[in-house]
Order: C-alpha cells, then structure tokens, then sequence
C-alpha cells in the first residue's frame, strides 16, 4: 500500500476507533490532537526504512530491504515503545498534554499494525517475520495503490470536517467537491499507463457518486446532525467492508484459476490471483509452470462457469527463453538470485543486440504497461562477446 493511504488509514483509525481529534483543527496542541497525530505517524513510520535508499547505490534493496523488519511482527513492540518515548520527550518539552507513555505505545503499536496488514493483503509480499526469518507472505487481496480504498478512508474525514461547523458548510462541502471532480480522470490516465484501463463508464459514475456523498447532506442540513466521529465510524466500518469483500473477491478468482489450470493440465509451480484496480470483480490469474508463465484476465461478474468456456477465454503465455550458458550464468550471480527470490512468477528472456548477450528476468505479477516501457520490476544482465558481465540492473527505459 502507498504510505500516503497508510497515514490516511491511521488518521481515521485515530478518530474513529480512539476519539481522536482533527489534526489541523483550530485549538492548540490537545491529546485528542496528539492522538491521532500519533497514530497516522504509527501508521507510516514502517515506510522510513526507504530512507536507506539516500545513503545506498544497491538497486536490490527495494526487494531485500523494503517491507522487512520496520514491517515486522517481531519488532512491533520495540518501534512502538520507542516512537512513544520520543513522543512523551517532545510533548514535555513543547509543554503540551500528552497521553500517557502506556496509552502511546498502544496507539504507536495500532498504526504500525495497520501498516503490516494494509501491506499483507497487497501483492508485493512483507516479511512480517523478519528478522527471524526472511519470507514474503502476500494475500493478493488488494492493489498496491488501490485507490477505491483510499477514498473510503479520506472521504468520511473530509465529511466530518466539512460538516463540523454550520456557517462553513457551503464552503466546505463545495471546496472538497471540486477538489474531488479531476480525480477520477487522473485515475484513469494512471490506470492506462500502467496496462489497466478504466472505462468512461466508471469515471463517470464515480464523479457521480462524488457529487451525491459531499453535497447531498447539505440538503436540508442533514449532513450537520451527524456527528464528527459517526462520519469516522462509519468510515472505518465501510473500510472493514471493503477489505472483507476483496477477501471473498479472491477466493473466487483463485478457484477459477485453479481449475483453469486443471482443466489445461498445467504443471504448477506456482498459482496465484492478483486484483486489477480499481474494480473487485477484474483480477489477473498467473500460473508459473516448468517452461513458462500462464495468464488468464477474469471478471467476475461474468458467472459463466463451464469448464468448456473457461478454456476457450482468451489467455497469455509468457515462454522462458530455451536455457544457454549466459543464462546459465546470470542465474549464478548473487543479485540474480536475489531477483527469483522475490519474484513469484519470473520469466527469463533472451537475445542479442551486436556481440553483446542480453538476459532479462521479469515478474509477471507486475503490471504492463501500454506505453511500450518494460513491465515493473526485470533486471536485465548484459554480456561481453568475452562472456564477462557488462552491467546489470533494474530496467528503467
């Protein structure tokens, strides 16, 4: 998940399910305020370990580094007990109330919590169990960036805020409105770029629903006899929903990619179903057999289910290039080898540009994009007409 929906997240887990107060409200510094500041900086400090990236030149941290033992479990408590005692120093100092160290370490402990999970149900994988060990468990329930996600955490927020004060209604309502109206056009260029168009249809009809949920409660003043922390609630219990329904979502694609790659006798090496935002029922099917990587786009909403349509759908194969002494060779390589531990459905290619020898090894799982620009995450070896390395690294362009 992105560290900004992860702030997004712990803000209105502060508000929500610990009464916190706005973060930029009026008021000085309170403990309410403190509250849910404390826990939107809980839920995107496991994102800090990315700082390493200023002071290293290795291109492999982002899979042997990123999402390891800020992300972890295991050192939860000890993240969460520091962030609690540099937050009571620096409450002191400024000479502002401030919960209790007890009651922070909990709050700090519920926003690094919300950060492993909301990365656990992504597909990239977290090692929620490092330092003890160094494995990559990822449930494939939601998009990395899953932007139907962050408006259900952002939106409720902006409710409460907007309809907190009756004289500032109008202002409010119809400023976040038309903040809200360019969003789901930038959306759908993102989704374009990255090889997951988004109809007309959909953006329509989600600048549509924007309009309903930020001005129909100024009708009649509806919207002001909710409460500020009804709208969070509500927030968080639609979030729940959500994040409920991609899990059912998921198991229903992954039993329709298993039984297509029953149904086509495929050796599995691996199977997995993978969402394409921004809809639950679009998800991508892999299944990385002996030579190569299946792929199989499903709708769900789409119930027909025999075993005869299943096989004629229209499906990629992604082939492995047949085995040489050059990718024999990039295979011995210690960063190679860190790129096929982390990658879940590889796929090796192979050729030639003059006297040089090119071997590529993507994951398929990432997207494609449309622009012509290499998928997401291949690493790319290059040889010598002596055989000898040239250069290796992540392909940018």
């Amino acid at each position: 998940m992105d560290t900004i929906t992860h702030g997004i997240a712990g803000a209105l887990i502060g508000k929500a399910v610990f009464r916190g107060g706005d973060m930029f409200g009026g008021q000085p510094l309170n403990r309410g305020r403190i509250l849910t500041w404390s826990l939107m900086l809980g839920a995107i400090f496991p994102d800090s370990d990315v700082l390493r990236d200023i002071f290293s030149h290795d291109g492999l941290l982002i899979v042997t580094w990123h999402r390891s033992i800020t992300h972890s479990l295991v050192m939860l408590p000890l993240w969460a007990l520091l962030l609690a005692g540099s937050t009571r120093a620096f409450c002191n100092w400024r000479r502002w109330e401030a919960p209790s160290f007890a009651a922070l370490s909990a709050i700090y402990g519920v926003g690094i919590l919300s950060h492993i999970l909301l990365d656990l149900v992504t597909t990239f994988g977290t090692m929620i169990w490092s330092p003890v060990a160094w494995s990559r468990p990822a449930w494939d329930m939601i998009f990395i960036v899953d932007f139907t996600l962050t408006a259900i955490l952002l939106v409720p927020q902006l409710l409460a805020w907007a309809y907190a004060h009756p004289e500032k209604v109008r202002s409010r309502a119809a400023g976040v409105w038309l903040a809200f109206m360019p969003a789901p056009f930038l959306i759908a260029r993102i989704g374009e770029a990255a090889g997951a168009p988004i109809s007309g249809q959909t953006v329509m009809g989600a600048m549509i629903i924007f309009t309903a949920i930020f001005l129909l409660p100024a009708l009649r003043g509806w919207g002001l006899k909710i409460r500020h922390d009804q709208w969070n609630r509500a927030g968080f219990a639609a979030a729940l929903v959500y994040v409920a329904l991609t899990f059912f979502a998921h198991r229903a694609a992954l039993e329709r990619i298993h039984k297509f790659a029953e149904l086509d006798h495929l050796q599995v090496k691996s199977i997995g179903a993978l969402p394409l935002p921004p809809s639950l029922w679009h998800w991508d099917g892999l299944v990385r057999s002996q030579r190569g990587v299946y792929e199989l786009r499903m709708d769900l909403s789409d119930r027909s289910a025999s075993d005869a349509d299943l096989l004629a759908r229209e499906h990629r194969y992604y082939p492995d290039a047949p085995p040489n002494s050059y990718i024999e060779a990039a295979g011995r390589l210690p960063e190679v080898q860190k790129v096929l531990w982390f990658a879940r459905f590889p796929v090796t290619r192979f050729h030639k540009e003059g006297d040089e020898a090119i071997v590529e090894i993507s994951d398929v799982r990432f997207s494609r994009s449309s622009t012509g620009r290499p998928p997401a995450f291949t690493y790319r070896v290059r040889f010598g007409a002596d055989g000898n390395v040239v250069s290796q690294g992540w392909v940018t362009r």
